[in-house]
């Protein structure tokens, strides 16, 4: 037997995609979607960009092509700085500090002493570095980051911004146009007078003498006395403004919301816009060189120009509108709808296409009878129909005005759809004429599912559940059980079906609706969507990437690993293997595997990574004194549950066995291992499953606050 090679999620974060092969994957946007808020280069060709879910992108091509490290963990990074082609530092919630030695190949956590919002960093070499974060953090290194000392800047503002020229000059700058400088390397911040109550989000200089700092509402500043007076310029973006970079005293370029970007070649007396060839909001800018330059965004944007800004050339592709729903009918032919858009593939994902539609709304729900026939659903009781498979899209008149946000057909002619303060329409002819039903109940009604042409069911808030038998004709509310809002629905028959909502609810019924029964699940996710392939295997998602899968019917659900943080609105399965899951930013990810991972064993063969556990964040988070974690097991397993504090080291064993399938909790008090009380800080939890020679391992990340 070969031994199976594990992946394991520890405190040393090393990339694992090259093991991986399976599981979720993205389609749009590309190369992923989740939103990067800082970038760094050292040369034209090799660079860094940070953003959510502790997402680092790496590039040696000048951002031709990324290569994506995903953590497992839902926190922000916001800015990350190499000080030379090795040595970089990323920063972000909860007191996040990580740190390569090896351009990134592996990241280690550094102590930062604080549970604060860290939002930049900066490095004048590759041993001195400053951190600045919320409620006036600031963080000083000499050893590049093995110790990082706490400095006094005498405010309690959010310091969004830290720039350093030199071992002793610097500035930082931050909430309520507050600006800090310091002429000995922080041990003394003295506030200079910006002349603005606005938020400052960057700052840049090229000397002791000249710099800028831009911030929210189109304000830009510039000095050149160090600061001793700040003005103002005029940028004419009429854009927030968020990241700045200067290649010397005349030559820099701004960027913020809606894909914003202005140069300068005279030192902000003007500023030209530039066209960046994207309406998302940037986050971060930098160049390395008067031509060379990248920008980074929301949606997981990325543009970069080889002449100053002349030219932005989309480093990132793909339709960034969020998606509300997806709808295949084969393998390889479905649509997607969401904010204004329609989106068709006959390559199951691998290309998607726009469809013209005519109409600025939102989308809300598709469904399709056939390859041809189709209708969505929306905003304002907009119902649009076509008989070509989207090529052409007609609306068509439903009577109402109220949002719909579901639509259900059993055929090509009798269909249903739902929304706003209770409404349900029926048609009997594909939707030439739609006919209101009765549902008693002024609730919105968030999802309308049938399995035959007379029974049908619909959800909505709080905890209502409609069922009809005779097509809408009458319509009858069943007890649920629960006071959560519910959003989606799937049967796969006339009695066996399930109602998913609010804090991970999901709802099973098997006879037809006249009971529920509530199913165990870990998280605290709002699921919006479900689906089943037959009556044991089934998804779930929802918000913060969250993916479940059951293979029992529900009896056990465990989560996939999504690898986004977005959130999710829709999914849909073809069969057990191949599904696609759609949410905001135009997020569409794939699966043919059913959502499980495959691993290489020594022998260069994969096998089917069991989902053999769940792990849930820990609650309440932050914490004092006591904190509780909760993990699911698909089969009774050996495992271990580990704490541990920033330096890597184990401070508790928490469980240590074997425990049998189903759900389980375990609390902790904030002591270790000898009974000492922890002093406040980050810490990590570790569970280790293993099972028929195969480990893996999840560490999830919380804070102790005293």
């Amino acid at each position: 037997m070969f031994k199976k090679t594990a992946i394991v999620l520890g405190l040393m974060l090393v990339a694992v995609t090259s093991y991986a092969q399976g599981g979720w994957f993205w389609q749009n946007p590309l190369p992923q979607g989740d939103a990067l808020y800082g970038v760094s280069f050292v040369n034209a060709n090799t660079g860094w960009a940070v953003g959510d879910g502790a997402k680092i992108l790496n590039t040696t091509d000048g951002g031709s092509t990324w290569n994506t490290q995903s953590f497992g963990t839902s926190e922000e990074l916001y800015r990350v700085y190499f000080a030379d082609a090795n040595n970089g530092w990323a920063v972000g919630d909860y007191g996040a500090i990580l740190h390569t030695t090896d351009g990134g190949s592996s990241w280690n956590a550094q102590t930062s002493g604080t549970s604060e919002w860290l939002y930049d960093v900066c490095f004048v070499d590759v041993d001195t570095g400053w951190i600045a974060g919320d409620n006036g953090i600031m963080l000083y290194t000499t050893d590049g980051g093995g110790n990082w000392n706490s400095q006094t800047p005498g405010t309690a503002e959010g310091l969004e911004a830290v720039h350093f020229i030199d071992a002793d000059t610097g500035w930082a700058v931050g909430a309520n146009g507050t600006i800090l400088y310091t002429v000995d390397g922080g041990d003394n911040w003295n506030p200079q007078t910006s002349g603005t109550q606005r938020r400052l989000k960057d700052v840049c200089f090229v000397d002791s003498k000249t710099g800028w700092a831009a911030g929210l509402r189109d304000t830009v500043l510039y000095t050149t006395d160090g600061g001793s007076n700040w003005g103002f310029q005029t940028c004419a973006t009429n854009e927030w403004l968020v990241a700045l970079h200067f290649t010397d005293a005349d030559t820099g370029w701004i960027a913020g919301n809606d894909g914003a970007i202005a140069h300068t070649t005279d030192g902000g007396a003007n500023w030209i816009t530039q066209t960046s060839e994207t309406s998302n909001s940037l986050c971060d800018i930098h160049f390395t060189d008067a031509r060379n330059g990248w920008a980074v965004g929301l949606s997981g944007t990325m543009v970069y120009t080889a002449d100053g800004g002349a030219n932005w050339i989309a480093r990132s592709s793909g339709i960034t509108r969020s998606l509300n729903d997806v709808h295949f009918i084969n393998a390889d032919t479905g649509w997607a709808a969401g904010s204004a858009t329609i989106l068709h593939t006959t390559n199951g994902g691998d290309n998607w296409n726009p469809q013209d539609h005519g109409f600025d709304f939102n989308f809300y729900s598709i469904h399709f009878a056939d390859a041809n026939t189709g209708w969505v659903a929306g905003q304002s009781g907009l119902i649009l129909h076509t008989t070509d498979g989207g090529d052409n899209w007609d609306p068509q008149t439903p009577g109402t005005g109220d949002h719909l946000y579901d639509i259900c057909f059993t055929d090509a002619n009798d269909g249903w759809a739902a929304g706003w303060d209770g409404t349900i329409l029926h048609t009997t002819n594909g939707g030439t004429n739609w006919n209101p039903q009765t549902s008693e109940t002024s609730d919105h009604l968030q999802g309308i599912y049938f399995s035959d042409a007379d029974t049908g069911w619909a959800v909505g808030g709080p905890g209502t559940i409609l069922k009809t038998t005779d097509g809408g004709a009458n319509w009858d509310a069943l007890s649920s059980g629960t006071s959560e809002y519910l959003y989606g629905l799937y049967f796969v028959n006339s009695k066996t079906g399930w109602v998913v909502g609010q804090n991970v609810t999901i709802l099973k019924t098997t006879d037809g609706g006249s009971s529920w029964n509530p199913q165990s699940s870990v998280g605290s996710a709002l699921l919006v969507d479900i689906y089943f392939t037959d009556a044991d295997t089934g998804w779930a998602v929802g918000t913060n990437g969250t993916i479940l899968h059951t293979t029992d019917g529900g009896d056990n659900w465990l989560s996939q690993s999504s690898g986004t943080v977005n959130n999710f609105e829709s999914v849909h399965f073809t069969d057990a293997n191949n599904g696609w899951a759609v949410g905001v930013g135009g997020t569409i990810l794939h699966t043919t595997t059913g959502g499980v991972t495959a691993v290489e064993e020594e022998g260069g063969e994969f096998v089917s990574l069991p989902e053999s556990f769940s792990l849930a964040q820990n609650f309440p988070n932050p914490f004092n004194p006591q904190t509780t974690i909760r993990y699911a097991l698909s089969k009774g397993s050996r495992i271990t549950l580990k704490i541990y504090n920033l330096l890597g080291q184990q401070i508790r064993t928490l469980v240590n066995g074997f425990q049998p399938l189903g759900t389980h909790s375990i609390a902790w008090d904030g002591k270790g291992k000898s009974g000492e009380p922890l002093a406040s800080g980050v810490y990590f939890y570790k569970l280790t499953v293993e099972r028929n020679d195969i480990r893996v391992s999840e560490t999830k990340k919380m804070v102790l606050l005293k």
